[in-house]
């Protein structure tokens, strides 16, 4: 028979979230090897006028827990606060609910509660608990300041502290990561623990030309034929410095021949569009998130894509965007901290270049030198990602990590 996995992941198919494509892809990798059920939050475009809090449905042989949540304004901490809440008691009650399980698998999502589900689960239904940290919290909302209560960022920090003692494994996505991890210990004994990369689908996500019939279609669509493109695509999210980072557009917005193309909604997307509009910045085009199907076409619009963190976030998070823009075989402009995952992958990969986060000055002289090179070299360097990602970073080697884990956990179990 079997043994049963529960995921607690929040965002799951249609989910346009990273972590939800992530974790779909790899339930579906997972579901010829286990019986694998999943609780996550029902998506806003599946919600009818009247809903209960549990539906059920199936992805070929996923057995999907959907909870009805209230809507979530990203812009607002009481609005987050109420949704949090209520994914919480939800996600806990439909895991309790769960009969036989032998493992559950929780990410870093909702900051902190995600991994209690998780603790709390294996102290009621005595399973098996892998703690997935996709970002460290409290110190990713310490480095936005996201609230002054110093209290609260030292409960919070115990707490998803006791939460990877309590696991009996914790992955966590980047070297650097690993080593916050270990530095959270000290001195006493650091969890078992293990590093996974995120990863894209690069036999799907292909280099493509611009004058790939659907790549063009996308540049005819949104007026872009013509124009080297800076493309960022994905969260437009308070870890970015992005409000900021749209500084450096300023000395590029009388040039037509130019795009800076945000894709992507967030906390911070108006605060973006009302900085271009006030600084007259015409060349900067905000799209909504492309369909999971089209985004290899989206990525390859770009000449030059950005992957940013805003600084303090290095150990703390990955930005996984990064993944689809090195099999895309895009050049990268990275706004990162020295040390961190993203620069160390562009740095090996040498498929880009890369500036400390608040470098405005810096950021602004390496458009202007990305501008200026050869179209070849440009291509050159967003291959070496290509190459890269096929020899280091494949789907397949990160998803069969995650498998002989569950393995070896369902044995001991």
């Amino acid at each position: 028979m079997k043994k049963k996995i529960v995921f607690v992941i929040n965002y799951f198919y249609p989910d346009f979230a990273s972590t939800g494509q992530l974790m779909t892809e790899l339930c579906l990798h997972l579901q010829h090897d286990f019986d694998v059920t999943v609780i996550a939050a029902m998506p806003e475009n599946m919600k009818g006028s009247k809903q209960r809090l549990f539906t059920e449905d199936k992805l070929e042989q996923i057995r999907i827990v959907r909870i009805y949540l209230p809507e979530v304004d990203k812009s607002s901490k009481w609005s987050r606060l109420r949704y949090i809440s209520a994914y919480f008691f939800s996600a806990l009650w439909a895991t309790l609910r769960e009969r036989k399980t032998d493992i559950i698998y929780t990410i870093s999502t909702p900051p902190v509660l995600g991994g209690l589900l998780g603790t709390l689960g294996k102290l009621f239904k005595g399973a098996k608990h892998i703690y997935n940290i996709q970002d460290f919290n409290p110190e990713q909302a310490e480095v936005v300041k996201y609230t002054k209560g110093k209290t609260i960022f030292r409960i919070a920090r115990m707490l998803d502290k006791l939460n990877c003692r309590c696991a009996d494994h914790v992955v966590t996505v980047g070297m650097d990561m690993q080593e916050t991890l270990i530095r959270r210990f000290g001195e006493k004994p650091v969890p078992r623990n293990s590093v996974i990369n995120n990863w894209t689908d690069e036999a799907d996500i292909v280099p493509l030309s611009k004058e790939h019939p659907k790549v063009k279609a996308f540049l005819e669509k949104h007026g872009l034929l013509n124009k080297f493109i800076i493309m960022y695509s994905g969260n437009l999210g308070l870890y970015y410095d992005l409000v900021n980072l749209m500084g450096v557009t300023l000395p590029f917005k009388q040039r037509d021949d130019l795009a800076f193309v945000f894709i992507g909604e967030g906390a911070v997307k108006k605060e973006m569009v009302a900085f271009a509009e006030a600084h007259a910045v015409r060349n900067c085009y905000f799209l909504p998130f492309e369909p999971k199907d089209s985004i290899k076409y989206s990525l390859n619009a770009a000449d030059v894509h950005l992957v940013v963190n805003q600084k303090g976030i290095k150990g703390v998070s990955v930005p996984s965007k990064i993944y689809g823009v090195m099999a895309a075989g895009k050049p990268v402009l990275g706004v990162l901290e020295q040390g961190s995952e993203a620069h160390r992958l562009i740095a090996e990969s040498r498929c880009g270049v890369v500036c400390e986060p608040g470098a405005y000055d810096d950021i602004v002289e390496q458009i202007d030198r990305m501008l200026g090179m050869n179209s070849s070299a440009l291509a050159e360097q967003g291959m070496n990602g290509r190459v890269y990602l096929e020899q280091h970073l494949g789907r397949a080697a990160s998803m069969n990590k995650y498998k002989h884990l569950l393995k070896q956990l369902t044995v001991q179990a």
